[in-house]
C-alpha cells in the first residue's frame, strides 16, 4: 500500500485486475495519473482524505481501460457525415435503399462532386440475398448520380463499388490490367461491373477529395469521446505514413499522423495510440518495403505515452470474403487466393513476402502482417522464423493481423517464438452465416480459433478492426464467449470458446503486450496509469447467468491518466 493520499477511490466493487492471477479485488485508489492501491473496501477507504473523491460501486464491476488493438481510429471517424453516408446495414437493407441515399446525397452536391459512402455487406442486401451470387453493379448507381461519381466502400475495407461516372474518373475500362494484388470485377462481355478488389479500389480512392488537417484532428476528437463512452482508453493505427493512404479518401494518411503529433503537442489527445506505419501499400514488393522504411520520418512524439509508433504493417494476401484470401483448400466455387504481392507465380510471392518481412524485421521493428488464409498465414509465419534465425532478435513480437485460418502448425510456431495474433472476434459474430457459403461450414465454423491459440500459449489479443465493425468490445468478448451468429444467432465453432478471463486479456493486457507497454499499463495494479472502466452491473455475475447480456453492459465511467473522462 502507499502512503500517497488518493485523489480518487474506487470502493464497494468488483475489481477485476486481470494481473497474472486474474486476482478480483473490491477497491482501487488513484493518486494523479497513477493507480497507488488495490484492495478491500476496509483497506481503501482508509486511504482517503479530504480532498479524494470517492465512488461507491455498489456492487458494479471496474476493468482496467480497454485497448482495442487493431482500430483505423482516423479512417473510422471519417466515415461519419459529413465525410460519407452510411450504406451499411441496419441502416440500409437492400441496393434500392443505397441508391436511394446517393440519389439524396447527390441532390445536395456540386455537379462532379463525389459522393462517397461506407458500409454495405451483400450478406444484408435484399436483392443478393434473393439472387445468390448477384453483387452490386455501377449500373445500380448511374442513374441516381448521373453527374457525380460515386465511391462505396464495402464493410470489409476490401471492395469498392463505383459507378460509372468514378470507374471513367479513374480510367478504368475493359482494357485496364489489374496489377498485382488487384481485381477487377467484369461482366461477361469484359466490361467492368464497377466492383473493384483489394488494391484496385486505390485506383479510385485516389481520387477522392482530402480531407484537410484541420478537419482530421476534428475527426479524432469526436473519435476519442466516442471510445471514452465504450470504455476505451487504448487503440492501435495500423498503418499511417506515406503509402498509408486513407482508406476512404484521396491524400496520404501521413496527414493523420500529423494531426495525431499536432494534437498531442497541445495536449489535447485523450487515449494512448500506438502506430503501425506503412511503408508500402497492397500488391508491394520488397524493393517497396526498403525504400519506404528508407522514406519514412522519425515521428517525435511529445509523449509517448499517448502517441507512439511501434512498428510497421505489410499486407500478405486479401479477406476470404472476396475471396482473395490464400488458403489450401479452394473455394466451393473454385481458386485458392493468393498473396497481395509482387510476384508472377506462387513460389514467386512466397519469396517476395520473406524478402518484406526480412527487410523490416532487420531494420528493428515490430512486425503486424495483415493475413487471413491458412496457406498466407504459414508462409508470414516461416517469414518471421526464418528473419529471426538469420538475425536473432529476443523481442520483436511480431504478430498475425486477423489471422482468420491459422493452423495449428503456425500457432505453435508463433508461441515458441514468443509472436502474437490479433483476431477480430466482433467481425466472426458479422459474418458467420456469411462464411459458411464462402468457405463451406466446417471451415467457417474454424474461422478465428481463439481457445487453440490460447491453449497454444500464442498472445491472442482482439480488436474491432472499425470501420469494419464499431469498436465495441462487448460484441467481441460475447464473440469469444458464445461463438455465435448476429444475424441468426446460430453457433459457429462452439469448440473455440473461451472463458471471460481470456477474453477481457486480450482487450487488456495481452494488447498492452502487442504495445510493448504492460509494465505500465493494461491491468489494475499499483504503479501503472489509471486507466479504468466503471461498467453498470456485476460482469462476472452477468456472464454466469446469460453471456448474452455482455452486449447491453453499459460503461458508466471512463477514467484516462487518473482523470474521469466519461460519466453516465
Amino acid at each position: 500500500m502507499t502512503t500517497a493520499t488518493p485523489t480518487l477511490i474506487l470502493t464497494g466493487g468488483q475489481v477485476l485486475t486481470v494481473d497474472v492471477d486474474f486476482t478480483i479485488a473490491e477497491a482501487v485508489a488513484v493518486h494523479g495519473q497513477e493507480i497507488t492501491a488495490v484492495g478491500t473496501t476496509a483497506e481503501i477507504t482508509a486511504l482517503a482524505g479530504p480532498g479524494t473523491r470517492v465512488v461507491d460501486l455498489a456492487g458494479r464491476t471496474v476493468l482496467p481501460g480497454i485497448n482495442d488493438s487493431h482500430l483505423h481510429g482516423a479512417a473510422y471517424a471519417m466515415t461519419k457525415p459529413p465525410f460519407a453516408i452510411d450504406v451499411g446495414h441496419p441502416a440500409v437493407e437492400s441496393i434500392a435503399e443505397i441508391a436511394e441515399a446517393v440519389r439524396k446525397a447527390a441532390e445536395g452536391a456540386g455537379p462532379g462532386e463525389w459522393i462517397v459512402g461506407l458500409g454495405w455487406d451483400p450478406g444484408y442486401l435484399a436483392e443478393c440475398l434473393a439472387e445468390p451470387g448477384r453483387l452490386p453493379h455501377r449500373g445500380d448507381l448511374d442513374e441516381a448520380a448521373p453527374g457525380n461519381p460515386v465511391c462505396l466502400t464495402d464493410f470489409s475495407s476490401h471492395m469498392v463499388w463505383a459507378n460509372t461516372a468514378a470507374l471513367r474518373a479513374a480510367g478504368i475500362d475493359r482494357a485496364t490490367e489489374p496489377t498485382p494484388g488487384s481485381v477487377i470485377d467484369t461482366d461477361e462481355n469484359g466490361e467492368p461491373t464497377g466492383i473493384l478488389r483489394e488494391a484496385a479500389q486505390r485506383l479510385v480512392q485516389s481520387l477522392l477529395p482530402s480531407p484537410t488537417v484541420a478537419q482530421r484532428r476534428e475527426a479524432i476528437g469526436s473519435l476519442v469521446k466516442e471510445l471514452h463512452a465504450r470504455g476505451i482508453t487504448s487503440y492501435t493505427e495500423p498503418g499511417l505514413g506515406a503509402a498509408g493512404a486513407d482508406t476512404f479518401f484521396g491524400g496520404l494518411s501521413g496527414d493523420n499522423l500529423t494531426a495525431y503529433t499536432e494534437l498531442v503537442a497541445e495536449g489535447a489527445l485523450r487515449a494512448r495510440v500506438s502506430v503501425l506505419l506503412l511503408p508500402a501499400a497492397m500488391g508491394g514488393s520488397a524493393a517497396d518495403v526498403r525504400e519506404g522504411l528508407e522514406g519514412l520520418r522519425p515521428v517525435e512524439s511529445p509523449d509517448e505515452r499517448l502517441l507512439r509508433v511501434i512498428g510497421v504493417k505489410i499486407f500478405g494476401d486479401g479477406v476470404p470474403p472476396n475471396r482473395t484470401a490464400w488458403m489450401s483448400e479452394p473455394y466451393p466455387e473454385g481458386g485458392h487466393g493468393s498473396l497481395c504481392v509482387h510476384g508472377a507465380t506462387p513460389a514467386l510471392r512466397t519469396y517476395e513476402l520473406r524478402e518484406m518481412v526480412r527487410i523490416a524485421h532487420d531494420a528493428g521493428y515490430q512486425l503486424g502482417v495483415h493475413v487471413t488464409g491458412d496457406l498466407a498465414i504459414d508462409a508470414v509465419v516461416d517469414a518471421f522464423a526464418a528473419a529471426n534465425e538469420a538475425n536473432p532478435r529476443s523481442d520483436a513480437r511480431h504478430y498475425v493481423i486477423h489471422g482468420d485460418f491459422v493452423s495449428p502448425r503456425s500457432l505453435e510456431r508463433l508461441a515458441a517464438h514468443g509472436y502474437g495474433i490479433n483476431m477480430n472476434p466482433g467481425i466472426k459474430w458479422t459474418i458467420s452465416d456469411l462464411m459458411d457459403a464462402i468457405v463451406g461450414e466446417r471451415r467457417s465454423a474454424y474461422q478465428w480459433p481463439v481457445r487453440a491459440a490460447v491453449e497454444a500459449g500464442v498472445s491472442v489479443c482482439a480488436s474491432s478492426d472499425a470501420p469494419i465493425t464499431e469498436p465495441d468490445w462487448r460484441r467481441g468478448v460475447a464473440g469469444m464467449l458464445l461463438r455465435e451468429s448476429k444475424a441468426s444467432g446460430r453457433c459457429s465453432g462452439p469448440e473455440q470458446r473461451v472463458g471471460l478471463a481470456d477474453a477481457l486479456r486480450a482487450y487488456t493486457v495481452n494488447a498492452a503486450r502487442q504495445d510493448f507497454a504492460e509494465a505500465w499499463k493494461g491491468s489494475i495494479e499499483p504503479g501503472k496509469v489509471a486507466d479504468l472502466v466503471v461498467l453498470d452491473r456485476d460482469l462476472v455475475r452477468a456472464v454466469a447467468g446469460d453471456p448474452h447480456e455482455i452486449t447491453s453492459v453499459g460503461v458508466d465511467m471512463t477514467i484516462f491518466d487518473g482523470e474521469i473522462v466519461h460519466e453516465r
